[in-house]
């Protein structure tokens, strides 16, 4: 129980990137870049991140 498989790093590399491609498509859909999505993977900045994005004005909606 000291290592970790070639195998576990690839399913936890697509669990953390996998929802990036739907939160993607949100941002693009509500009017921010894409490039949005990458505070998916930094801790609490995602948190910070998804409170701001809730309220504030979206640019489609201008």
């Amino acid at each position: 129980m000291g290592s970790f498989s070639l195998w576990h790093w690839l399913i936890v590399m697509l669990w953390g990137i996998a929802p990036m491609f739907p939160i993607s498509e949100i941002l693009k859909k509500a009017g921010y870049s894409r490039a949005w999505a990458l505070l998916w993977l930094v801790p609490l900045v995602n948190l910070i991140g998804f409170v701001v994005f809730a309220y504030s004005r979206w640019p489609s909606t201008r």
